[in-house]
């Protein structure tokens, strides 16, 4: 790195016309499944909030970030349909590319939260701290959260940027190309503190969960049983929405961050980077899909309640 330069992207044309199938197929099965989902989750939490645990406040938060996400997905589903023409205006193109990064940093700091709790329970069960902090210190971390994905994803108001290409309007995504070289700092710490350090501490937690459930191999009964095959759920869940919505979006992204805030790069290594970059995009707004399953793993009585109102729904349905 010591010998990059960084400098103003040229004015390099992509040709990114995957996009207008690529992007608006995969929105539009995020929108038609997270949304309903998602929903369910929020009413389903919200009816047994007298019994919430800090899990599941957890779970809310999560649910909610991923609402509100997908409630802003229509208007990029239009834009790339129509070949990238944004007619909404540079606030609203401002406040989706806002949306989808704070859902994205707050989805991975909420699962970190999720994963570091199941941490607790399974390697220091008996910490006195632990044990006394309940669901108010679960509202007070999740309140430091949304602070910390407020404060980090603000600057995006100040990038992303309506503009004019091919003579018609687009809402760039990271920033207009005159401005890569004073974006590029700011994409990279966005990177290292809303991915890879919540990310290394799920590694540890993982690694420390794993070495303690192998160690109970040799113990028995229902109620750990229980608790290992529901860690084991968590750390396989989390692992798959992190291997297939955040690691390869925040991998690419960096690559294509460095791509083109080098000076004297050509423009169609350039494009190149920028396509394999806008691929995974559209995958990183899959886990408003994955959270939602994730919730139904880690709690069977919202899963039993679920079952029962499908059965419900289906004798009505019978008798009519």
């Amino acid at each position: 790195m010591d010998n990059l330069t960084i400098a103003p992207i040229g004015s390099c044309t992509y040709n990114e016309n995957f996009k207008q199938i690529l992007l608006p197929v995969v929105y539009s099965v995020v929108f038609i499944i997270g949304l309903p989902l998602n929903f369910t989750v929020i009413v389903q939490i919200w009816q047994s909030r007298k019994c919430l645990t800090r899990t599941t406040i957890y779970m809310l938060n999560l649910a909610l970030a991923d609402l509100l996400y997908v409630c802003s997905l229509p208007l990029l589903i239009y834009n790339y349909a129509q070949q990238d023409y944004w007619p909404f205006g540079e606030f609203t193109c401002k406040f989706v590319r806002f949306q989808f990064y704070s859902n994205l940093h707050g989805s991975i700091m909420f699962l970190t939260c999720i994963s570091f709790q199941r941490y607790m329970g399974i390697c220091h069960p008996f910490a006195t701290w632990h044990k006394t902090g309940g669901k108010k210190f679960a509202w007070i971390i999740c309140a430091i959260i949304w602070l910390i994905v407020l404060v980090v994803c603000a600057p995006t108001f100040e990038f992303a940027t309506t503009g004019t290409q091919r003579n018609r309007t687009v809402c760039y995504d990271l920033s207009e190309p005159s401005r890569s070289a004073q974006y590029f700092p700011y994409g990279m710490a966005l990177t290292v503190i809303g991915f890879v350090i919540p990310f290394l501490g799920i590694i540890v937690c993982y690694c420390c969960m794993t070495r303690i459930l192998c160690q109970k191999n040799e113990m028995t009964g229902t109620v750990v049983r229980e608790k290992k095959d529901k860690a084991i759920r968590i750390i396989i869940i989390v692992v798959v929405v992190f291997a297939i919505s955040f690691f390869p979006f925040h991998l690419t992204k960096t690559m294509y961050l460095i791509i083109r805030a080098i000076g004297g790069v050509a423009c169609e290594v350039r494009e190149r980077f920028a396509i394999i970059y806008k691929c995974t995009r559209p995958f990183a707004s899959m886990n408003s899909v994955l959270d939602p399953i994730l919730f139904y793993f880690i709690q069977p009585k919202f899963r039993q309640s679920t079952k029962s109102l499908l059965e419900k729904m289906n004798t009505k349905r019978e008798k009519t």
